[in-house]
C-alpha cells in the first residue's frame, strides 16, 4: 500500500513538473489577486490588514480550485486511473496520492507566499507567520474535499461547476478558522485555538475525505 501511494504521488508530482504553466497558474491567480486589492480598496494601511486574513484565504480557495477540473480527467481519458483501482488496494491509496500530490503543487507553494502576500496587505510580524501556519494546517483540507468533489465528478460535463458548488459550502469552516486565526494574532489575542480547530478539521479531512473520495471513484468508474 505504502509502496503504491509512493509511484503514485511521485508519478504525479513528475506530470505536474512537465507542465510548469498549469502548476504555476493557481500561484499566479492568488498573487495577482491579492495585489488588485489594495489598488480597488486604496492604500490605507488599516483597511487592508483589517481585510488582509479574508482577502489571502478567499484567494487561496479560488486558486486551490482551478487545478480541481483535471485532477482524474486526464487519467481517466487514458485508462490510467480503471488500471489503477484495479491495482491492490484501490480508491483509498489512489486518492490519498492524488490529494498529496495537489497539496505539493498547488498548497504548498501558496503557504510559502504567503508572508510575500501578507506583506503586501499590510501584516507584520508574527501575524504573517501566523498566516502560513493556518494555510499550511487548512489548505490540505481544501485538497482533500476537493478530491472528493473531482471523484464524484470525473467524466461528467460541466465537472468544473459541480466542483466549485460542491467544494465552497465545505470549505467554510477551514476559510472562518483560518481568518479567525490571523484576525486573532492581529488583534493581539493568541490564535491557539484557531489553528487547533483547523487541525482538527484536517485530521477529521483524513479520516472521512479519503475513503468518500475512493468510493466516489470506483462509482464513477462502473
Amino acid at each position: 500500500m505504502r509502496d503504491l501511494f509512493l509511484a503514485l504521488y511521485l508519478r504525479d508530482l513528475r506530470l505536474a513538473l512537465r507542465r510548469p504553466v498549469d502548476a504555476l497558474l493557481p500561484l499566479v491567480f492568488c498573487a495577482a489577486a491579492v495585489s488588485l486589492f489594495p489598488l480597488a480598496v486604496g492604500p490605507e494601511p488599516q483597511t487592508l490588514r483589517l481585510m488582509a486574513p479574508g482577502v489571502v484565504w478567499a484567494c487561496a480557495l479560488l486558486a486551490a480550485l482551478l487545478s480541481l477540473t483535471q485532477l482524474y480527467a486526464g487519467d481517466r481519458a487514458d485508462g490510467t486511473l480503471e488500471q489503477m483501482l484495479l491495482a491492490g488496494p484501490g480508491g483509498a491509496v489512489v486518492a490519498a496520492a492524488k490529494a498529496a500530490a495537489h497539496w505539493s503543487v498547488t498548497g504548498l507553494p501558496l503557504v510559502l507566499l504567503a508572508p510575500l502576500l501578507g506583506l503586501l496587505l499590510g501584516l507584520r510580524g508574527a501575524t504573517l507567520g501566523v498566516l502560513a501556519v493556518s494555510l499550511l494546517l487548512g489548505t490540505p483540507v481544501l485538497s482533500l474535499l476537493g478530491n472528493v468533489a473531482a471523484a464524484l465528478t470525473v467524466g461528467l460535463r460541466s465537472a468544473g461547476l459541480l466542483i466549485v458548488l460542491l467544494v465552497l459550502p465545505l470549505s467554510v469552516p477551514a476559510l472562518v478558522f483560518g481568518t479567525g486565526a490571523v484576525a486573532a494574532a492581529e488583534g493581539g489575542q493568541s490564535p491557539g485555538a484557531h489553528c487547533s480547530l483547523l487541525g482538527a478539521l484536517l485530521i477529521v479531512s483524513v479520516l472521512t475525505a479519503l475513503p468518500a473520495a475512493g468510493a466516489a471513484l470506483r462509482i464513477s468508474m462502473e
